[in-house]
């Protein structure tokens, strides 16, 4: 495996500083410091357990009852990777848990539907600057697939970045690959890597400076976690080999923070087997700016793009400046978004209605 200079894992001290705490953050916190909480940064995550790193060290953390309780909202109510959160001592009590009493405001968050619901979301990471789309260059790769990544992506508030690895494997599809993933967004820059070769990890250790917190996401087996293992120069994460269709095994099982010797933090993830979209329509138009921007010219608003006078996103296809395949990939996404959209008001309406018909105590 090639290895960089001076990539040797550090050991964690817990620098609330160095893991992004700062002045304007501990003057917001004031108020909850003065109620005796201490801040903390989700480290591990297995839903309302996990690891948070304090001033005196890696603590376990249980969430209080009020945030279990949000989780069975729309959206999970509980801290998630990245989190910054205010956590009571459990000092004395014959408790070893710490209990997070409070998720400060995220500045980014990345989330997706819970699996076995209708309409709930969960907060995979927070509070990342830049997320790591990463693809494998072999039969698997799916611009399709991208473009629901990044659909994803452009709703969390941070900046999407398209990796593609393995490229010692892809030959002379390579080139193929690359233009199609850098049509999907020019905003979006695109880098081609292999761990095995040394190709393009310079550019991606360009992005890891002291203090940005890094986020890797996309499907099982396209090379996250040796990504990891290469920035950290060790394996310590488990990798697994590919399977002979080319699709990857479940190797990472939860969320995880992980702190590089040179300052970065990257969040690992599970792969997904399922990218379904909810209410992603903002990260829907980000990733398809190019049809949102035509569909605007149209004569219509609502102009479907099928036979109606006038569509200058019909026209675009006609005279090849857009791809047909593309927009028929926006059109079924956005019916999602919809359908999402759809089931969150009648959900809401029926909470409203329980409420008006609950009795009243007396």
């Amino acid at each position: 495996m090639t290895s960089p200079e001076n990539k040797q894992s550090a050991p964690i001290q817990h620098d609330m500083a160095e893991c992004g705490w700062s002045a304007a953050r501990e003057l917001e916190f004031a108020d909850l410091r003065a109620q005796g909480l201490e801040p903390g940064l989700i480290a591990v995550s297995y839903g309302n357990l996990g690891t948070a790193w304090t001033a005196a060290g890696s603590v376990p953390f249980s969430a209080a009852g009020r945030l279990r309780l949000e989780q069975k909202q729309v959206r999970s109510g509980l801290p998630a990777v990245g989190d910054w959160v205010a956590l009571r001592n459990p000092g004395n009590s014959g408790s070893c848990a710490w209990l997070v009493q409070e998720i400060l405001p995220r500045r980014s968050a990345f989330w997706r539907k819970m699996a076995g619901t209708a309409n709930r979301a969960q907060v995979v990471a927070a509070n990342m600057d830049i997320i790591f789309v990463v693809t494998s260059l072999n039969r698997d790769f799916s611009a399709r697939r991208l473009e629901r990544y990044l659909a994803l992506a452009g709703e969390s508030g941070a900046q999407p970045v398209i990796v593609l690895t393995k490229s010692d494997l892809a030959g002379e599809e390579e080139a193929g690959y690359l233009e199609e993933a850098t049509a999907l967004d020019a905003t979006t820059p695109v880098h081609s890597v292999s761990v095995i070769t040394g190709n393009g990890l310079a550019e991606l250790d360009s992005y890891l400076k002291p203090g940005v917190v890094v986020a890797l996401l996309g499907s099982s087996g396209v090379g996250k976690s040796t990504l990891i293992n290469y920035w950290l120069g060790e394996e310590r994460l488990r990798v697994n080999e590919i399977r002979n269709d080319e699709r990857g095994r479940h190797t990472t099982t939860h969320r995880e923070l992980i702190r590089l010797a040179g300052g970065a933090l990257v969040i690992d993830t599970p792969g997904m087997r399922e990218v379904t979209l909810m209410d992603h329509r903002e990260g829907l138009q980000e990733a398809f700016d190019d049809v949102v921007g035509l569909a605007a010219q149209c004569r219509f608003n609502d102009c479907r793009h099928e036979n109606e006078p006038d569509c200058a996103v019909k026209l675009a296809i006609s005279e090849d400046r857009l791809d047909e395949e593309r927009l028929e990939h926006y059109l079924e996404l956005r019916k999602e978004v919809q359908a999402a959209e759809d089931k969150k008001v009648q959900m809401q309406r029926r909470i409203q209605s329980g409420a008006r018909k609950a009795p009243r105590g007396g």
